[in-house]
């Protein structure tokens, strides 16, 4: 099932010249926008909160993709659908295993945290990071299936850092207050 998604959506790689190069661009280099989107909220606004989601983010990213990703991938080594079988493959990519996609969690999780301090901007951020993984399905070097396993050890990545820093940043700012009263 996984491989027949995967071939719906690769079977229009390599066929028309803007579609690969849109294809590449959102697989490939969107995520530098979302990372520059990310870091000019420290300039913006609410300058402590903004400080605290880029800070969460960074944790949930790392998260996702060093620590989980690697664990899952150590347990269960899928090959990418290039070494697996015949594909439109339109993007060089290393042969280490492919679920669940490290990219997408990496974004997802970013996505997330961006979400639950701004929800527009979350949104956004979602939805550029689902058309990233997609593409990744079309330039030949994820299964769908590893897009969604991607998806969601981001967004539970995400979960786990916000609620952990929030009972931490809790803890600090009553410690600080106790301190400032006496």
């Amino acid at each position: 099932m996984d491989f027949y998604l995967f071939q719906q959506i690769n079977q229009f790689a390599d066929k028309w010249v803007w579609l690969d190069n849109l294809g590449i661009f959102m697989a490939e280099y969107s995520g530098y926008f979302l990372m520059l989107i990310l870091l000019s909220f420290l300039f913006l606004g609410n300058k402590k909160k903004h400080r605290i989601m880029v800070v969460e983010a960074f944790f949930a990213a790392i998260l996702a993709r060093m620590v989980i990703t690697s664990i899952i991938r150590f347990i269960y080594p899928r090959p990418r659908p290039f070494i697996a079988h015949q594909v439109n493959l339109i993007l060089e990519h290393s042969a280490e295993g492919s679920f669940p996609s490290g990219h997408t969690a990496f974004f997802f999780a970013i996505s997330a945290i961006v979400y639950f301090f701004n929800k527009k901007a979350g949104i956004s951020f979602f939805i550029i990071s689902f058309l990233m993984g997609i593409a990744r399905v079309f330039v030949g070097i994820h299964y769908l299936g590893d897009i969604l396993a991607g998806i969601f050890v981001g967004v539970f990545s995400a979960w786990l850092i916000n609620k952990y820093l929030k009972k931490v940043i809790n803890k600090f700012s009553q410690k600080t207050t106790n301190e400032i009263k006496e």
